[in-house]
Protein backbone atom coordinates (compact mmCIF):
# COMPACT_ATOMS: atom_id res chain seq x y z
CA UNK A 1 0.00 0.00 0.00
CA UNK A 2 1.30 3.77 -0.69
CA UNK A 3 2.00 5.54 2.26
CA UNK A 4 1.03 9.33 2.28
CA UNK A 5 3.46 11.56 1.64
CA UNK A 6 2.98 13.21 4.66
CA UNK A 7 3.56 10.05 6.39
CA UNK A 8 7.21 9.60 4.94
CA UNK A 9 10.12 9.82 7.18
CA UNK A 10 11.52 13.84 6.69
CA UNK A 11 15.41 14.98 7.92
CA UNK A 12 17.00 18.07 7.21
CA UNK A 13 20.96 18.33 5.71
CA UNK A 14 22.38 21.96 6.18
CA UNK A 15 25.65 22.72 4.08
CA UNK A 16 28.25 25.22 5.55
CA UNK A 17 30.73 25.90 2.83
CA UNK A 18 33.61 26.99 4.71
CA UNK A 19 36.30 25.17 6.31
CA UNK A 20 39.92 26.12 7.24
CA UNK A 21 41.70 24.61 4.37
CA UNK A 22 41.05 22.45 1.43
CA UNK A 23 42.12 18.89 2.51
CA UNK A 24 43.66 17.37 -0.90
CA UNK A 25 41.41 14.61 -0.90
CA UNK A 26 37.98 16.32 -0.92
CA UNK A 27 35.73 16.75 -3.53
CA UNK A 28 32.43 18.46 -1.13
CA UNK A 29 31.65 21.52 -1.86
CA UNK A 30 34.12 23.09 0.11
CA UNK A 31 36.33 26.53 0.35
CA UNK A 32 39.33 27.53 2.64
CA UNK A 33 38.20 30.75 4.51
CA UNK A 34 39.86 33.79 3.32
CA UNK A 35 37.80 36.68 4.70
CA UNK A 36 35.81 36.50 8.03
CA UNK A 37 32.65 34.42 7.47
CA UNK A 38 29.38 36.21 6.86
CA UNK A 39 27.86 34.21 9.21
CA UNK A 40 24.79 36.04 10.06
CA UNK A 41 24.16 37.12 5.87
CA UNK A 42 24.88 32.76 5.78
CA UNK A 43 22.43 31.83 8.61
CA UNK A 44 19.57 34.94 6.90
CA UNK A 45 20.07 33.02 3.44
CA UNK A 46 19.70 29.86 5.25
CA UNK A 47 16.28 30.44 6.73
CA UNK A 48 15.48 31.79 3.57
CA UNK A 49 16.48 28.52 1.73
CA UNK A 50 13.94 26.73 4.12
CA UNK A 51 11.10 28.23 3.89
CA UNK A 52 11.39 28.33 0.06
CA UNK A 53 12.00 24.39 0.68
CA UNK A 54 9.17 23.70 3.23
CA UNK A 55 6.68 25.75 -0.04
CA UNK A 56 7.73 23.39 -2.43
CA UNK A 57 7.43 20.36 0.60
CA UNK A 58 3.46 21.07 0.07
CA UNK A 59 1.89 19.40 2.82
CA UNK A 60 3.17 20.00 6.49
CA UNK A 61 6.00 17.20 8.15
CA UNK A 62 8.01 17.08 11.14
CA UNK A 63 11.46 16.81 11.09
CA UNK A 64 13.04 13.95 12.66
CA UNK A 65 16.43 14.91 12.37
CA UNK A 66 19.27 17.83 11.01
CA UNK A 67 22.36 17.15 10.18
CA UNK A 68 24.50 20.76 10.15
CA UNK A 69 27.75 19.27 7.46
CA UNK A 70 30.34 21.18 5.35
CA UNK A 71 33.25 22.18 5.19
CA UNK A 72 33.16 22.55 8.86
CA UNK A 73 30.33 24.09 10.34
CA UNK A 74 31.85 23.76 13.64
CA UNK A 75 33.49 27.39 12.74
CA UNK A 76 30.84 28.93 13.06
CA UNK A 77 29.66 30.79 16.65
CA UNK A 78 27.42 29.48 19.12
CA UNK A 79 25.36 32.50 18.55
CA UNK A 80 25.07 32.06 15.28
CA UNK A 81 24.06 28.27 15.54
CA UNK A 82 21.79 29.09 18.00
CA UNK A 83 19.66 31.63 15.55
CA UNK A 84 19.69 29.32 12.73
CA UNK A 85 18.35 26.09 14.73
CA UNK A 86 15.69 29.27 16.38
CA UNK A 87 14.87 30.16 13.23
CA UNK A 88 14.09 26.44 11.83
CA UNK A 89 12.01 26.03 14.90
CA UNK A 90 9.65 28.37 14.13
CA UNK A 91 9.04 27.29 10.30
CA UNK A 92 8.86 23.69 10.96
CA UNK A 93 8.05 21.37 13.82
CA UNK A 94 10.89 19.30 15.25
CA UNK A 95 9.90 15.19 16.24
CA UNK A 96 10.59 14.86 20.18
CA UNK A 97 13.25 12.71 19.93
CA UNK A 98 14.75 14.67 17.36
CA UNK A 99 18.38 14.08 16.42
CA UNK A 100 20.52 17.30 15.73
CA UNK A 101 24.42 16.55 14.37
CA UNK A 102 26.90 18.81 14.23
CA UNK A 103 30.10 18.39 12.09
CA UNK A 104 33.30 18.90 13.85
CA UNK A 105 36.86 19.05 13.31
CA UNK A 106 39.11 18.41 16.50
CA UNK A 107 41.03 21.64 16.51
CA UNK A 108 41.72 23.38 19.59
CA UNK A 109 39.83 26.19 18.10
CA UNK A 110 36.43 24.19 17.46
CA UNK A 111 36.32 21.56 20.49
CA UNK A 112 36.73 24.67 22.86
CA UNK A 113 32.65 25.80 21.72
CA UNK A 114 31.76 22.03 22.48
CA UNK A 115 29.83 23.20 25.85
CA UNK A 116 27.78 26.03 24.11
CA UNK A 117 26.82 23.62 21.25
CA UNK A 118 25.80 21.20 23.29
CA UNK A 119 23.43 23.46 25.47
CA UNK A 120 21.73 24.53 22.21
CA UNK A 121 20.40 21.27 22.07
CA UNK A 122 22.71 20.13 19.39
CA UNK A 123 22.83 15.92 20.81
CA UNK A 124 25.27 14.45 18.47
CA UNK A 125 28.68 15.40 17.00
CA UNK A 126 30.86 13.81 14.20
CA UNK A 127 34.12 14.36 14.78
CA UNK A 128 36.78 14.13 11.63
CA UNK A 129 39.54 12.21 12.99
CA UNK A 130 40.62 10.36 10.21
CA UNK A 131 43.78 9.32 11.62
CA UNK A 132 45.26 9.24 14.84
CA UNK A 133 49.17 9.12 13.18
CA UNK A 134 50.56 12.76 12.46
CA UNK A 135 52.16 11.41 9.52
CA UNK A 136 49.16 10.47 7.94
CA UNK A 137 47.45 13.50 9.12
CA UNK A 138 49.82 15.64 7.39
CA UNK A 139 49.50 13.62 4.26
CA UNK A 140 45.69 14.00 4.31
CA UNK A 141 46.00 17.97 5.05
CA UNK A 142 44.58 17.69 8.63
CA UNK A 143 44.92 20.71 10.94
CA UNK A 144 44.96 18.53 13.76
CA UNK A 145 47.29 16.82 15.79
CA UNK A 146 46.56 12.94 16.74
CA UNK A 147 46.97 14.66 20.28
CA UNK A 148 43.94 16.99 19.95
CA UNK A 149 41.78 14.40 18.35
CA UNK A 150 41.95 12.16 21.63
CA UNK A 151 41.72 15.73 23.11
CA UNK A 152 38.69 16.16 21.44
CA UNK A 153 36.68 13.64 22.11
CA UNK A 154 37.19 14.51 26.22
CA UNK A 155 36.26 17.37 25.70
CA UNK A 156 33.13 16.45 23.70
CA UNK A 157 32.30 13.45 26.68
CA UNK A 158 32.81 16.17 29.51
CA UNK A 159 30.18 18.52 27.26
CA UNK A 160 27.68 15.80 27.87
CA UNK A 161 28.02 14.35 24.44
CA UNK A 162 27.20 10.80 24.92
CA UNK A 163 25.92 9.94 21.11
CA UNK A 164 28.99 10.83 18.70
CA UNK A 165 30.88 9.36 16.02
CA UNK A 166 34.37 9.64 14.94
CA UNK A 167 35.19 9.47 11.11
CA UNK A 168 37.88 7.37 9.98
CA UNK A 169 40.01 6.96 7.11
CA UNK A 170 42.29 3.70 5.62
CA UNK A 171 44.24 2.90 2.37
CA UNK A 172 46.28 6.20 3.28
CA UNK A 173 49.26 6.43 1.53
CA UNK A 174 52.02 4.44 2.89
CA UNK A 175 49.51 2.73 5.24
CA UNK A 176 50.42 -0.29 6.63
CA UNK A 177 47.53 -3.32 8.15
CA UNK A 178 48.67 -2.43 11.46
CA UNK A 179 48.32 1.09 11.46
CA UNK A 180 44.90 0.94 10.22
CA UNK A 181 44.38 -1.32 12.78
CA UNK A 182 46.13 0.62 15.67
CA UNK A 183 43.79 3.59 14.54
CA UNK A 184 40.44 1.44 14.85
CA UNK A 185 42.35 0.55 18.36
CA UNK A 186 42.71 4.06 19.51
CA UNK A 187 39.35 5.04 18.30
CA UNK A 188 37.50 1.90 19.95
CA UNK A 189 39.39 3.16 23.54
CA UNK A 190 37.54 6.76 23.24
CA UNK A 191 34.02 4.77 23.29
CA UNK A 192 31.99 6.19 20.38
CA UNK A 193 28.71 5.32 19.87
CA UNK A 194 29.55 5.56 16.19
CA UNK A 195 32.18 4.93 13.94
CA UNK A 196 32.54 5.99 10.08
CA UNK A 197 35.21 3.51 8.44
CA UNK A 198 35.85 4.83 5.03
CA UNK A 199 38.42 4.12 2.11
CA UNK A 200 40.54 6.88 1.14
CA UNK A 201 39.33 7.26 -2.70
CA UNK A 202 41.21 9.59 -5.20
CA UNK A 203 37.90 11.41 -6.37
CA UNK A 204 38.19 13.70 -9.77
CA UNK A 205 38.68 17.73 -9.22
CA UNK A 206 40.49 16.69 -5.97
CA UNK A 207 44.65 17.43 -5.51
CA UNK A 208 44.90 14.01 -4.94
CA UNK A 209 43.25 12.71 -8.15
CA UNK A 210 45.76 15.11 -9.86
CA UNK A 211 48.80 13.97 -8.16
CA UNK A 212 47.81 10.73 -7.18
CA UNK A 213 49.73 9.81 -3.99
CA UNK A 214 51.02 6.04 -3.61
CA UNK A 215 48.48 3.85 -2.43
CA UNK A 216 48.94 0.56 -0.88
CA UNK A 217 48.40 -2.41 -3.07
CA UNK A 218 44.59 -3.69 -3.29
CA UNK A 219 45.69 -6.81 -1.28
CA UNK A 220 46.80 -4.47 1.77
CA UNK A 221 43.77 -2.49 1.67
CA UNK A 222 41.57 -5.34 1.70
CA UNK A 223 43.25 -7.49 4.59
CA UNK A 224 43.28 -4.08 6.53
CA UNK A 225 39.86 -3.70 5.78
CA UNK A 226 38.72 -6.66 7.06
CA UNK A 227 40.40 -6.84 10.33
CA UNK A 228 39.25 -3.80 11.28
CA UNK A 229 35.88 -4.93 10.64
CA UNK A 230 36.67 -8.23 12.84
CA UNK A 231 38.26 -5.83 15.51
CA UNK A 232 35.00 -3.47 15.31
CA UNK A 233 32.23 -6.25 15.47
CA UNK A 234 34.46 -8.18 18.83
CA UNK A 235 33.91 -4.67 20.64
CA UNK A 236 29.95 -4.54 19.69
CA UNK A 237 30.12 -2.25 16.59
CA UNK A 238 27.52 -3.76 14.19
CA UNK A 239 28.11 -2.71 10.58
CA UNK A 240 24.85 -1.67 9.19
CA UNK A 241 25.83 -0.10 5.86
CA UNK A 242 28.99 -0.05 3.69
CA UNK A 243 31.23 2.46 6.05
CA UNK A 244 28.84 2.58 9.04
CA UNK A 245 29.25 0.84 12.35
CA UNK A 246 27.45 1.69 15.53
CA UNK A 247 26.75 0.54 19.14
CA UNK A 248 23.49 -1.12 19.50
CA UNK A 249 20.37 1.52 19.40
CA UNK A 250 23.07 4.13 17.86
CA UNK A 251 22.52 3.82 14.36
CA UNK A 252 22.79 6.96 13.10
CA UNK A 253 19.06 7.97 12.19
CA UNK A 254 19.68 10.64 9.40
CA UNK A 255 21.76 8.30 7.40
CA UNK A 256 19.54 5.93 7.63
CA UNK A 257 16.82 8.24 6.44
CA UNK A 258 18.84 8.56 3.22
CA UNK A 259 19.89 5.18 2.70
CA UNK A 260 16.00 3.70 3.38
CA UNK A 261 14.91 6.39 0.32
CA UNK A 262 13.55 8.66 2.58
CA UNK A 263 12.61 12.39 2.23
CA UNK A 264 14.92 15.32 3.11
CA UNK A 265 15.57 19.06 2.56
CA UNK A 266 18.75 20.34 2.00
CA UNK A 267 19.75 24.07 2.09
CA UNK A 268 22.82 25.98 2.35
CA UNK A 269 25.54 26.37 -0.94
CA UNK A 270 24.97 23.41 -3.31
CA UNK A 271 23.39 21.32 -0.93
CA UNK A 272 20.69 18.47 -2.17
CA UNK A 273 17.21 17.37 -1.41
CA UNK A 274 14.89 14.66 -2.34
CA UNK A 275 10.90 15.16 -1.81
CA UNK A 276 8.09 13.46 -2.49
CA UNK A 277 4.85 15.61 -3.67
CA UNK A 278 3.35 12.97 -4.94
CA UNK A 279 3.95 9.45 -5.67
CA UNK A 280 5.20 8.11 -7.97
CA UNK A 281 4.90 10.61 -10.32
CA UNK A 282 6.47 13.49 -8.45
CA UNK A 283 9.68 12.34 -6.45
CA UNK A 284 11.60 15.44 -7.04
CA UNK A 285 15.91 16.31 -6.70
CA UNK A 286 16.72 19.61 -5.59
CA UNK A 287 20.16 21.65 -5.51
CA UNK A 288 21.18 25.30 -4.46
CA UNK A 289 23.79 27.32 -6.36
CA UNK A 290 27.26 25.92 -5.39
CA UNK A 291 29.09 29.10 -4.92
CA UNK A 292 28.83 30.49 -1.64
CA UNK A 293 29.06 33.93 -3.37
CA UNK A 294 25.77 33.11 -5.56
CA UNK A 295 23.71 31.55 -2.77
CA UNK A 296 24.28 34.57 -0.64
CA UNK A 297 23.22 36.49 -3.92
CA UNK A 298 20.11 34.59 -4.71
CA UNK A 299 18.59 32.51 -1.17
CA UNK A 300 15.74 30.54 -1.94
CA UNK A 301 16.77 29.85 -5.65
CA UNK A 302 16.77 26.11 -6.59
CA UNK A 303 17.13 23.65 -9.18
CA UNK A 304 14.11 21.02 -9.06
CA UNK A 305 14.42 17.71 -11.70
CA UNK A 306 11.50 15.22 -10.55
CA UNK A 307 13.15 11.18 -10.93
CA UNK A 308 11.66 9.51 -13.90
CA UNK A 309 9.32 7.05 -12.77
CA UNK A 310 11.09 4.00 -14.98
CA UNK A 311 14.65 4.85 -12.68
CA UNK A 312 12.93 4.72 -9.23
CA UNK A 313 13.46 0.66 -8.61
CA UNK A 314 17.30 1.96 -9.34
CA UNK A 315 17.29 4.88 -7.29
CA UNK A 316 15.24 3.12 -4.48
CA UNK A 317 17.70 -0.06 -4.64
CA UNK A 318 21.13 1.90 -4.81
CA UNK A 319 20.42 3.24 -1.31
CA UNK A 320 18.56 0.27 0.59
CA UNK A 321 20.71 -2.41 -0.69
CA UNK A 322 23.98 -0.31 1.09
CA UNK A 323 22.33 -1.23 4.36
CA UNK A 324 22.52 -5.28 5.95
CA UNK A 325 19.39 -5.11 6.77
CA UNK A 326 18.12 -4.65 3.31
CA UNK A 327 14.15 -4.16 2.32
CA UNK A 328 10.89 -4.98 2.10
CA UNK A 329 8.77 -5.14 -0.73
CA UNK A 330 6.39 -3.30 1.84
CA UNK A 331 9.21 -0.46 1.91
CA UNK A 332 9.54 -0.43 -1.88
CA UNK A 333 5.89 0.52 -2.56
CA UNK A 334 5.71 2.80 0.28
CA UNK A 335 8.76 4.92 -0.62
CA UNK A 336 8.28 4.93 -4.25
CA UNK A 337 4.15 4.07 -5.11
CA UNK A 338 4.75 1.87 -7.69
CA UNK A 339 3.99 -1.49 -6.92
CA UNK A 340 6.49 -5.00 -6.08
CA UNK A 341 6.22 -6.47 -9.76
CA UNK A 342 8.23 -3.72 -10.68
CA UNK A 343 11.32 -5.22 -9.23
CA UNK A 344 10.66 -8.16 -11.64
CA UNK A 345 12.30 -10.41 -13.19
CA UNK A 346 15.22 -8.84 -12.11
CA UNK A 347 14.92 -9.36 -8.33
CA UNK A 348 14.48 -13.28 -8.93
CA UNK A 349 17.85 -13.14 -11.12
CA UNK A 350 19.58 -11.75 -8.05
CA UNK A 351 18.35 -14.46 -6.24
CA UNK A 352 18.71 -17.39 -8.78
CA UNK A 353 22.64 -15.69 -9.08
CA UNK A 354 22.97 -15.99 -5.26
CA UNK A 355 23.37 -11.73 -5.06
CA UNK A 356 20.52 -11.35 -3.40
CA UNK A 357 18.64 -13.73 -0.49
CA UNK A 358 15.35 -13.69 1.19
CA UNK A 359 14.30 -13.90 4.34
CA UNK A 360 10.64 -14.13 4.85
CA UNK A 361 9.45 -10.75 3.06
CA UNK A 362 13.14 -9.22 3.37
CA UNK A 363 15.49 -9.00 0.59
CA UNK A 364 19.19 -8.53 1.90
CA UNK A 365 22.32 -8.83 -0.22
CA UNK A 366 24.56 -12.07 0.18
CA UNK A 367 28.33 -11.55 0.87
CA UNK A 368 28.73 -12.37 -2.32
CA UNK A 369 26.45 -9.68 -4.12
CA UNK A 370 27.90 -7.12 -1.07
CA UNK A 371 31.26 -7.41 -2.78
CA UNK A 372 29.69 -7.15 -5.87
CA UNK A 373 26.88 -4.45 -5.43
CA UNK A 374 27.39 -2.48 -8.64
CA UNK A 375 26.58 -5.77 -10.53
CA UNK A 376 23.75 -6.19 -8.82
CA UNK A 377 22.46 -2.62 -9.45
CA UNK A 378 23.05 -2.73 -12.96
CA UNK A 379 20.75 -5.21 -13.61
CA UNK A 380 18.47 -2.74 -12.46
CA UNK A 381 19.43 0.29 -14.83
CA UNK A 382 16.35 1.24 -17.61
Amino acid sequence: MVRPVELLPLSLYIHFPWCIQKCPYCDFNSHAVKNPIPEEAYVDALLIDLQADLELLGAPRNINSIFMGGGTPSLFSPEALHRLLAGARQLVPLAEQCEITLEANPGTFESAKFQEFRDLGINRLSIGIQSFQDRHLRTLGRVHSAAEARAAVEIAVKAGFDNFNLDLMFGLPDQSEVEALNDVEMAIDLAPTHISFYQLTLEPNTYFYKFPPKLPEDDVIFNAQKRCQRLLADHGYQQYEVSAYAKPGKQSLHNRNYWQFGDYLGIGAGAHGKISRTLPNEIVRTVKPRSPEHYLFQPGRLQCEAIVVAQLPLEFLMNQLRLKAGFSLNDYEAATGLAADSLEPNLSVCLEQGLLCRQGSVYSCTEKGWDFLDVVLEKFID
